[in-house]
């Protein structure tokens, strides 16, 4: 069984959705976004995107994919947070690092009008900086903690629908993400002893 770190840095995971969750979430998504108190109530972004974080659908789905997601890394996992992403005309996402609690991340693709690739950098891929583009339904895996990650330019399409479902290994140093307790309890995002676990990889700030 492959492992990720050991194996490979990311991978992208094809048909992540069926047909019927797809159908399920497109609907939901869409719905959503025709309710203005919905909106209103998250995050509006200076990316020019609508965070729905909490989302229970989301938080559900993300349990269930989990044991894949474990044959997939080679690693029991322990969930940390989901939420999904609503991506507009001239949207951006500039590279950068995730949290601890995105040790290990998914990003999948729910719906878009266009295409618009993700970039993926580390110093430990053959190629520094690799573009992968998802199509509907599809799933990038990848280590969001440690590798820069980003999208090309502004978005040119009408309508991008993104979820994000992240993980902290079981047998790592980020146990105490799982479930988001450590930034819930203390409304930080990284403790002491994660910027020098951080650091000890090399990899500059992200704090």
């Amino acid at each position: 069984m492959a492992n990720i770190r050991e194996d490979f840095r990311y991978k992208v995971l094809k048909n992540f959705f069926n047909k019927n969750e797809l159908k399920i979430l497109q609907t939901y998504c869409k719905k959503i976004l025709l309710k203005p108190s919905a909106i209103l109530s998250q995050r509006n972004e200076p990316s020019f995107a609508i965070a729905f974080s909490n989302d229970q659908l989301m938080l559900s789905i993300s349990d269930n994919k989990k044991e894949l997601l474990e044959k997939e890394t080679g690693l029991k996992l322990l969930p940390s947070y989901t939420f999904w992403r609503w991506y507009g005309f001239g949207s951006y996402l500039k590279d950068h690092r995730d949290r601890p609690a995105c040790e290990i991340s998914i990003t999948a693709c729910i719906f878009k009008t266009h295409d618009w690739p993700l970039t993926i950098s580390s110093n430990k891929l053959k190629t520094k900086t690799t573009k992968v583009e998802l199509n509907i339904g599809d799933a990038l895996l990848y280590l969001g903690t440690e590798d820069l990650h980003g999208r090309v330019g502004r978005y040119k399409g009408d309508g991008l629908a993104q979820v994000f479902m992240h993980y902290v290994d079981k047998d790592g140093p980020f146990t105490h993400h799982a479930d988001d307790q450590y930034t819930n309890t203390t409304f930080k995002k990284w403790s002491e002893e994660d910027k020098k676990y951080f650091l000890s990889l090399g990899i500059g700030k992200s704090w």
